[in-house]
């Protein structure tokens, strides 16, 4: 068994400026995604050149942080829509308060890309498998910066890793976070990166991507402590994550099914 650690979740101040680990890990990702999307455009197949990089990750940036703040009031605190709608739009622009969705910053991210395509003259649909590799690694520090602000913590457990959060009560529970760091950080972003290293149909790369992240997701939300506020969806066990989860899956695999059958190979 182990104690959460008292981390502070401010990183630095700069002045009447605080820097929260959480803020940092965000622009940590969208460094290595910048990084590795110039790795890529090294790959003959390539559809985007090292100048189309820099435009790319400021859209795939602004559809991350709209996209998962928008999700994040829409899927997780739309009640407040109707109970106090001007309260509830006050609130959407304060990030800085906490308050982040995944599924809402992947609509956002494709929604970018596509307009960055549309602008740049390049095809979409490889585009996004050109994106899509770039996704896991900022995953795993989100929830990084997740485990440092002591959020998202599992439900209890008797697992000899167990580990107590003292901020939320003395029983020992899965550090979930840590799960998500693992799946959908590290091991996505092995299988991805490698699979996207040969060319491969179009949709393909970001049909697994879905397949992938949506069923690591719905597997570690039978460990993590379901919001508070919303509680279990249905049949006592089913969680928003999990909700939101199965519908990326079953577009994954349609997407892969059809990219196979219809092999218009990426680059």
């Amino acid at each position: 068994m182990f104690v959460y650690p008292d981390i502070d979740p401010i990183a630095f101040s700069l002045g009447p400026i605080q820097v929260a680990w959480y803020g940092l890990m965000y622009l940590l990702g969208f460094v290595a995604a910048y990084w590795l999307a110039i790795q890529k455009t090294k790959q003959e197949w390539s559809p985007l050149a090292h100048d189309h990089i820099e435009d790319l990750i400021f859209y795939y940036a602004i559809g991350v942080i709209i996209g998962g703040r928008l999700g994040y009031m829409f899927f997780y605190d739309v009640a407040a829509l109707f109970t106090d709608p001007l309260d509830w739009l006050t609130r959407v622009p304060q990030i800085w308060k906490g308050g982040m969705s995944f599924h809402g910053g992947f609509i956002g991210v494709v929604l970018a890309v596509k307009i960055f395509s549309t602008n740049a003259k390049k095809d979409f649909l490889e585009v996004i498998d050109f994106v899509a590799p770039l996704v896991p690694i900022g995953l795993g520090l989100g929830r990084l910066g997740n485990f440092i602000g002591g959020e998202l913590w599992g439900r209890p457990t008797d697992a000899p890793w167990g580990m107590i959060f003292p901020h939320v009560d003395n029983l020992p529970r899965h550090p979930s976070q840590l799960y998500e760091i693992a799946l959908e950080g590290i091991v996505l972003f092995i299988i991805i990166w490698w699979f996207s290293s040969a060319s491969k149909p179009r949709m393909a790369v970001s049909g697994t991507f879905a397949i992938l992240y949506g069923s690591f997701r719905f597997f570690i939300e039978f460990f993590r402590e379901p919001d508070l506020h919303i509680g279990f969806i249905a049949f006592d066990w089913l969680t928003m994550g999990q909700l939101l989860s199965l519908p990326m899956v079953i577009v994954g695999f349609s997407l892969v099914i059809f990219a196979y059958n219809n092999k218009s190979v990426t680059g």
